[in-house]
Formats: structure tokens, sequence, C-alpha cells
């Protein structure tokens, strides 16, 4: 049963770490390279659909490695699993101190109520989501070489 958890665990904290490395290094510098608004409204669709599930994703995932961490307390590569969940609780802390605020101000704009400095806000919050991106890859990794 552990075995299920942890391969199960593995797949999805690996396909959260694939979509948020797909957002920061594919899709948004794809949106940015659109002509006029086009970009801007790609990134606020997809701040209003990926904000009303990435919380559960994050939040189920940090659920199922610390229940690895529960079930697997006696077993090889706990110490992993553990430091994979503090890295984990690091991203979602990021997440609601850093990163949702900009995103929930971003996802309301449209062409008509753009604040003037809209772009330093779309440049700030990848720049946490780069940050945030290394530490859950870090966690991914952490869980690889725990499961190994």
């Amino acid at each position: 049963m552990l075995k299920a958890l942890e391969v199960f665990t593995i797949v999805v904290v690996g396909l959260m770490v694939g979509v948020e490395f797909s957002v920061a290094f594919v899709i948004n510098p794809i949106l940015n390279g659109l002509p006029g608004d086009s970009g801007l409204r790609g990134r606020t669709h997809g701040g209003r659909m990926l904000g009303a599930v990435m919380p559960f994703w994050y939040i189920g995932s940090l659920v199922l490695v610390a229940a690895w961490a529960i079930a697997g307390w006696h077993h090889h590569g706990t110490g992993l699993v553990v430091a994979a969940a503090a890295l984990l609780i690091l991203s979602v802390i990021m997440s609601l101190l850093l990163l949702v605020p900009i995103n929930n101000r971003g996802k309301t704009w449209t062409p008509e109520n753009l604040p003037e400095d809209w772009k330093e806000q779309m440049n700030r919050w990848d720049r946490f989501h780069y940050v945030r991106v290394a530490v859950i890859v870090a966690a991914f990794a952490l869980l690889a070489a725990a499961l190994a």
C-alpha cells in the first residue's frame, strides 16, 4: 500500500510541477509575445482558470506527501520526504503571500481598466513564479530520490 501511495504522490506532484514549469517557461513567454492586449487577455483567463484549480493541487500534493511521510516513517528516504513537504509548505506560503495577491488583481483586468504598472506587476509575478517553480522542482526531486 505504501508503494502505491508513493507512486501516486510522485505522479500528482510531478504533474503539478509540469504545469507550473510550462506556465513559467512556455505559456507566459508565448502570451508575452502576442500583439496588442491578446497576451494580457490570455494571462487573465489563465489566472482565473488555474487560480481556481491550483490551490487544491498544491494542498492535495502537500497532504499526499505528509501521508507518505507518516506511513513510511520508519522506511528509507523519509527524511527526503519530510524535506519535500517543507518545500511544498514554502511554496504554499509563497503563493499566498506573493503570487495570489498579484493574480487576484490581474484576473480582473481588462483593456479598459488596466493600471499603469500592469506590466511591472506581471513581471513581478513572473519572478516570484520562477522561484516557486524552483522550490517545487526541488521538492519533486527529493520525492524521486526518496522513491529510488
